[in-house]
């Protein structure tokens, strides 16, 4: 698994911070890891953006980012009130092929979720992962209406033929409710896919050395962490 794309079923799901436990699992594994932003939206030249913070929590990944816009939309929405280039999925492609040469892993994030578009010839994050060939990781969110998104994307990505690695849960909360408790066995049956994890609520505000102890206790095995998914649905399940 050279390169893993990383999307999520919508926004403020964790899509970052699963980036970070991802990549900070990998490198405890021994691995050399680098993570490409394909566009950043919503944050000014001077600020950190996504593929900083999961540097900050994660530790020694190589980091890029392919172009940066200053107001929160879609990326070619940002672009085109911008006055800036798109980004396309090609370049996207083209430059983590090129950073899977020099790494055992490449994690590609996009933005929002797997529909949204780069550029106005409709490219997304879905054609990334085509023209990759490249498993993909969709991040979900615990509680009611997850269901939905996450069908639906599991749906769009077999419609490309395209791999569905697994499902993380990006925030499980501290007091899950009901809907959440069930969702532990019904997201793997909407999905057709394993969980494979499922980050605590809060995990991003740990220090980076907490952050990357715990990492590998809240991911699969497939994704080189130790969380037991069956072990996880029975303390949680109602």
């Amino acid at each position: 698994m050279p390169v893993l794309v990383i999307t999520g079923t919508g926004t403020e799901v964790g899509k970052t911070i699963t980036t970070a436990a991802v990549a900070a699992s990998a490198l405890a594994a021994g691995r050399s890891v680098a993570v490409l932003k394909a566009a950043q939206t919503g944050v000014r030249p001077d600020e950190p953006g996504d593929a900083d913070e999961v540097a900050r929590l994660a530790g020694a990944v190589t980091t890029a980012e392919l172009a940066r816009y200053p107001e929160p939309l879609a990326p070619a929405t940002a672009a085109r009130r911008a006055g800036r280039v798109p980004v396309h999925p090609r370049d996207v492609a083209e430059a983590a092929a090129k950073l899977s040469t020099e790494h055992d892993l490449v994690l590609v994030e996009g933005a929002g979720g797997l529909l949204v578009r780069f550029d106005a010839a409709g490219g997304t994050l879905a054609d990334v992962a085509g023209l990759l060939a490249a498993p993909v990781l969709v991040v979900a969110s615990a509680g009611l209406g997850t269901l939905n998104t996450t069908e639906l994307t599991a749906r769009e990505l077999r419609s490309r033929g395209l791999d569905l690695a697994g499902v993380v849960i990006g925030s499980w909360p501290q007091a899950p409710d009901l809907a959440s408790r069930c969702n532990l066995a019904d997201l793997p049956d909407v999905s057709g896919v394993p969980l494979l994890g499922a980050l605590p609520a809060g995990a991003g505000a740990l220090a980076p050395a907490g952050f990357r102890a715990a990492a590998p206790g809240w991911l699969a095995p497939r994704l080189d962490g130790t969380w037991d998914a069956e072990a996880f649905r029975r303390r949680e399940s109602p």
